[in-house]
């Protein structure tokens, strides 16, 4: 848990939920990162997965999908967003934007995302490091390095 307090069950069930879209982004071709919203009584209103290799569209990350998902609200500042990697600085922008206090990651190993800034703004962060979200981005990242460069913007090599 890298010393960060136990889950609740209902923050469970939501990487939980995360994690089962990443997986689905995976068999569908794509790269295997998810997320999901909950409401504070334990409610998942929204879950989203990286969808830009699927729809060739660059902003299509898993917790920007999720908000997409999410649709109008008003209640965004009492959510929990969760996502199987650090959220890169598009996703912690998009995230800011709609003013979600509290965030949940699965992993930061093997790759850390702006959690920075979330801090800056006053997020409430924690870092599980989730043994299935560290083994899943491993494998990923050692199996397609191509298209996890291209995910994250590393210029291709001439």
């Amino acid at each position: 848990m890298n010393g960060a307090p136990p889950l609740s069950s209902a923050e469970r069930a939501l990487l939980d939920a995360a994690y089962e879209e990443a997986l689905a982004g995976l068999r569908e071709g794509g790269i295997p990162i998810g997320s999901a919203l909950m409401t504070p009584d334990g409610m998942i209103v929204a879950r989203g997965r990286n969808l830009r290799v699927q729809t060739g569209d660059t902003t299509a990350h898993a917790e920007v999908s999720c908000i997409r998902n999410a649709g109008r609200r008003r209640d965004w500042h009492t959510l929990t967003l969760a996502s199987t990697l650090s959220p890169c600085i598009m996703c912690t922008g998009a995230s800011l934007l709609h003013r979600i206090p509290r965030v949940i990651v699965g992993e930061n190993r093997t790759f850390m995302g702006a959690e920075d800034l979330f801090a800056s703004r006053g997020v409430r962060l924690t870092v599980v490091q989730d043994a299935r979200c560290i083994a899943l981005m491993e494998r990923f990242i050692r199996e397609r390095p191509e298209l996890w460069d291209e995910d994250i913007g590393v210029p291709k090599a001439e």
